[in-house]
């Protein structure tokens, strides 16, 4: 054993210990969740036993597979795409299986509790009279016993979740909306008094797979004819090349007066491992011209000032910023450089914490910040001005308009996936700011 510990680097070794614990983890669950199954098909034919029996088997077997793989086959997350999938996939099926066998649990500590009562309480001189169940009123009804009951209970607890989490994949991951909203200004010059301004967020090429659907989103938004385009952030999951097959369907984006977009966390390769810093930096080089070719005026802790009828309206855009130090690439106070006589300033920022963190605290002058990151949880419910999302656990602003005396924040609900590949309840999002004089 010593010597097969040291054939191994510690990197590797980690490897082999996540492989070998995914593998008994997805084992276990999977032969406690063998006994629903075995309990709902009993009374069925030989044929149907055989098919789901082996369908569950083969599933498992397939999750083993891709757990191996996806620990030791492909250190350098070259099959990034791939590996996303496998991921969502094994979330939406190991947290409806999870769920069945929580009532499966439960059942089986009842049943262990009423055999310790009993056992506590059974005297060995003289054993009680068993105790029949009362005779059906039917006699000739079909009966079924508590165990087969909740057993059947467990496999639909786990076939609702697994249900919605498919819905979610097949349907919600495109379902677009749109999304408007009226901020006023008080200082708004009146050249731009009315201006619309677009925003998509997290796009996250890596997960899309439906060319046609987003060809919709991006429909919508160009149906609604804004005068700018704002991009805050994410282009990808992990690497550039995820965007090259949706480039030409992003780069449909124009608007009269620009399309103006930042980085996000995902955009710089940090969730990656690299042989050395310079294929890092490479990366990120790949990412701007990507922008650039899209046709977008990336915007790295700088600045543009827009004129209209010789009136001005700052756009700025900072690189990711992060409550986490190693992922604080933006500079605001460099960015704001040359803005000083702007009357209005808008700041794109992709992850909304850097609002509290710095713009409201150290620039005030900023009238506006747009956001995204949160992805609005990619689950939730929304009725009226009533919302809530797991996302708001994590995040103080994680959706919609945010205001603070005369400062405003909106955090789009983002347009793409990440991990789960699918939304329930929290569709993707184009907003639609429209900025009105006070």
């Amino acid at each position: 054993m010593s010597i097969l510990i040291l054939a191994f680097n510690g990197v590797e070794l980690h490897r082999w210990k996540m492989a070998i614990a995914s593998i008994i983890a997805i084992f276990f669950i999977d032969l406690y969740i063998f006994r629903a199954l075995l309990s709902a098909v009993k009374e069925k034919s030989r044929f149907l036993k055989i098919v789901v029996y082996g369908a569950h088997w083969l599933v498992s077997f397939s999750m083993m597979a891709a757990a191996l793989w996806f620990r030791l086959a492909d250190p350098l997350n070259h099959y990034s795409v791939a590996r996303e999938w496998i991921t969502g996939i094994a979330l939406v099926l190991y947290t409806s299986k999870l769920i069945a066998g929580a009532v499966i649990f439960i059942h089986d500590v009842s049943r262990i509790s009423a055999w310790l009562k009993s056992f506590l309480k059974s005297k060995p001189e003289q054993e009680s009279e068993p105790v029949s169940e009362p005779a059906p009123i039917h006699p000739d009804a079909p009966t079924i016993s508590r165990s087969e009951f909740l057993m059947k209970t467990a496999l639909v607890a786990g076939a609702v979740p697994l249900s919605l989490f498919s819905f979610g994949i097949l349907s919600g991951a495109h379902d677009y909306r749109v999304l408007k909203r009226t901020i006023l200004l008080p200082n708004l010059p009146k050249a731009f008094d009315g201006i619309r301004i677009g925003q998509i967020s997290d796009i996250h090429a890596g997960t899309l797979y439906n060319k046609k659907a987003v060809r919709g989103g991006i429909d919508l938004l160009l149906n609604e004819k804004t005068d700018l385009i704002f991009f805050t952030g994410d282009m990808v999951n992990y690497y550039v090349r995820e965007i090259y097959q949706y480039a030409w369907l992003f780069a449909k984006l124009k608007a009269p007066l620009g399309v103006y977009s930042v980085t996000g966390n995902h955009d710089y390769g940090d969730y990656n491992w690299w042989p050395n810093e310079d294929a890092k930096r490479n990366e990120f080089q790949e990412m701007i011209n990507a922008h650039c070719a899209i046709g977008y005026d990336l915007l790295l802790n700088e600045n543009r000032i827009l004129k209209v009828d010789n009136e001005s309206l700052a756009v700025i855009g900072v690189e990711n910023w992060s409550l986490k130090r190693d992922k604080r690439y933006g500079k605001l106070d460099l960015a704001v450089k040359g803005t000083e006589d702007v009357p209005v300033k808008l700041l794109l920022s992709h992850d909304p914490t850097h609002w509290d963190a710095e713009v409201r605290v150290n620039h005030p002058e900023i009238n506006v910040t747009f956001s995204g990151h949160t992805h609005g949880g990619q689950c939730g419910v929304e009725i009226g001005d009533a919302r809530w999302s797991p996302s708001q656990y994590r995040f103080k602003q994680w959706a919609d308009l945010y205001q603070e005396q005369n400062q405003f924040l909106y955090v789009n609900r983002g347009f793409g996936c990440l991990g789960y590949p699918g939304r329930i309840g929290m569709p993707p999002e184009i907003t639609v700011i429209e900025l009105k004089k006070a």
